[in-house]
């Protein structure tokens, strides 16, 4: 024989069983979102391949290099931690542009303009060598790195889609920096850099095949950074020009400004201040 509860009971029973609920239908609804949509999980996915766009792995100079001629130890120490230092700064720029250009942006904007700076500063440790025992070569060979992947189908590895559509005038603001251009994607404008052969001492004669190879090298990086400046109009934010095209075109410069001073200071007073002459700019 059942007896019936005083009321205070009841109303606990009545609590209790509400609080059930509750929890009951958090539960399904923390199921619900564990489950998730497929289309939340894709994005989840892309948001971490975004985050791992992978890392710039170069090859070892050091281990590759002759015996060093004591005189010439710290030049080749300088260069090999600048060889460190420029892989850090890809990696930094490689995470820094995710989301940014289309297929071929890490090609262009990183790893061609990394491979150049590897160029000319193994050169220089070359050349370091050389002035007291064998120069070394083949040490080029050793200056493209490449790109292990930390996201399958990340925009870095080359798996992002230019865009479809860009408007003239969205193009060249890309290009410039943010400024307008006149013309659309036809008037990209061009680079200009100072000229260094007006601002050179004599040249010795046994320094002028080298001066007059690194001064035609010059004129070469310019029309390279005039022909990528065209072929990636629409890519980028709007530092892209800065970053991936008048940048690295500095560093070539100083580089190659520099091999022209050190091959005259052989046997001449070596010329100082030709590092000024390296800044390029663009001009519409």
């Amino acid at each position: 024989m059942s007896r019936a509860l005083p009321k205070y009971n009841k109303r606990r029973v009545a609590i209790i069983g509400g609080a059930a609920a509750v929890v009951l239908s958090g539960a399904v609804i923390a199921g619900s979102a564990l489950a998730g949509t497929p289309a939340k999980s894709d994005g989840a996915a892309s948001a971490r391949t975004l985050a791992s766009p992978g890392t710039i792995t170069c090859p070892d100079v050091k281990s590759k290099l002759p015996a060093i001629p004591a005189s010439a130890q710290a030049e080749v120490d300088r260069n090999l931690a600048l060889l460190q230092t420029q892989i850090q700064e890809a990696n930094t720029r490689l995470k820094n542009t995710v989301g940014q250009g289309g297929p071929n942006f890490v090609n262009n904007a990183i790893l061609g303009p990394l491979k150049d700076k590897r160029v000319s500063t193994i050169d220089r440790i070359a050349i370091s060598i050389g002035r007291k025992a064998t120069k070394p070569t083949g040490l080029d060979a050793l200056a493209p790195c490449t790109l292990n992947a930390g996201g399958a189908g990340g925009t870095n590895a080359g798996g992002g889609q230019a865009p479809a559509t860009a408007t003239p005038s969205a193009a060249a603001n890309q290009q410039s920096g943010g400024g307008a251009a006149a013309g659309g994607s036809a008037a990209v404008g061009t680079i200009s850099c100072p000229d260094v052969a007006s601002k050179l001492p004599a040249v010795p004669a046994s320094a002028k095949a080298e001066v007059d190879r690194n001064l035609a090298l010059l004129q070469t990086q310019i029309q390279e950074a005039n022909t990528r400046l065209k072929n990636t109009v629409g890519q980028g934010g709007p530092n892209f020009v800065n970053n991936a095209i008048l940048g690295p075109l500095k560093d070539k410069r100083v580089s190659t400004i520099d091999r022209i001073a050190i091959s005259i200071g052989r046997t001449s007073a070596k010329p100082t201040g030709l590092d000024s002459l390296a800044a390029c700019t663009l001009t519409k």
